[in-house]
């Protein structure tokens, strides 16, 4: 497929002067004359040069790469229809959809954009972080930093035993169980050849704990609405897991608060102040 610059340069403008800063997350500020985002904005959503998007919106530069256009689409908080046509006037078939997508639809990212102050994170089915708020990250590290494999969480509680320090040691046995039963379960559904059966394969090889696990053929393990986190700065905080469900995307927004009151919420609000810790 051939590149449509000038249809690309228009849609970009058209979407950017159509969003808010309210829209994506950002402060409104009471000088602002601009009409929608600025480039700039788009550019640090997109996690891109702001010379890069604006030879886009000028026609200009070397054709964007797939991983360049899936940035874009989701800084614009572009719609599934609306990233697939972006994909094609960059020239390039739109990726897939459903359970593969890592593109997060519109009202996930509106949601999650609003809850700043909140721990949350949006999971694939597979337990990929596609999305954390600051507070997320400061309660379970920092999810960006895997590559490969190591992106879902259930291939690293079993290859990975510094993942199991995050969690009270108490609840090891239950989680094991739980990521083996949700992993099998995601397997028969989307079969064999999946991302799912491929990852499961490559977690069986690594680890005998989960062997033995996925001899039992145990399904329908469910996760508990009180999880508790060993903080390495706060000790461990319990708090309560709200989920909301995209069924288009098979995406999860996991939500987690504490008791008002409690201890568990004077941790929350002193992780507000402290950050994610060096190296998370």
């Amino acid at each position: 497929m051939d590149i449509d610059r000038t249809g690309l340069a228009q849609f970009l403008r058209q979407r950017r002067e159509a969003l808010q800063p309210q829209d994506v997350g950002l402060p409104r500020g009471q000088r602002r004359r601009t009409n929608g985002l600025r480039r700039e904005e788009v550019a640090a959503l997109a996690h891109m040069s702001t010379d890069y998007y604006a030879r886009l919106e000028r026609e200009r530069g070397p054709q964007p790469s797939v991983q360049m256009i899936a940035s874009i689409a989701q800084g614009l908080h572009l719609g599934l229809d609306e990233r697939d046509h972006l994909f094609r006037l960059a020239g390039h078939q739109p990726p897939p959809r459903g359970a593969l997508s890592e593109h997060v639809s519109p009202g996930l990212l509106r949601i999650l954009d609003r809850l700043g102050d909140t721990p949350a994170e949006i999971v694939t089915e597979l337990g990929v972080t596609l999305r954390q708020t600051p507070m997320g990250v400061a309660l379970s590290g920092d999810a960006a930093r895997w590559t490969g494999p190591a992106r879902s969480l259930g291939y690293r509680w079993f290859t990975d035993p510094g993942t199991r320090a995050r969690y009270a040691p108490e609840d090891h046995a239950f989680l094991s169980r739980l990521y083996a039963s949700h992993l099998r379960e995601v397997v028969t559904r989307r079969g064999p050849g999946s991302r799912a059966a491929e990852l499961a394969d490559l977690a069986l090889a690594e680890s005998e704990e989960l062997r033995r696990l996925w001899e039992m053929h145990e399904v329908g393990v469910r996760p508990d609405d009180v999880k508790r986190f060993v903080h390495p700065s706060v000790g461990q905080i319990q708090l309560h897991c709200q989920t909301l469900l995209d069924p288009q995307q098979s995406h999860l927004l996991l939500v987690y608060t504490a008791v008002p009151g409690t201890r568990d919420q004077e941790k929350l609000e002193l992780l507000s102040v402290l950050g994610a810790p060096s190296g998370s």
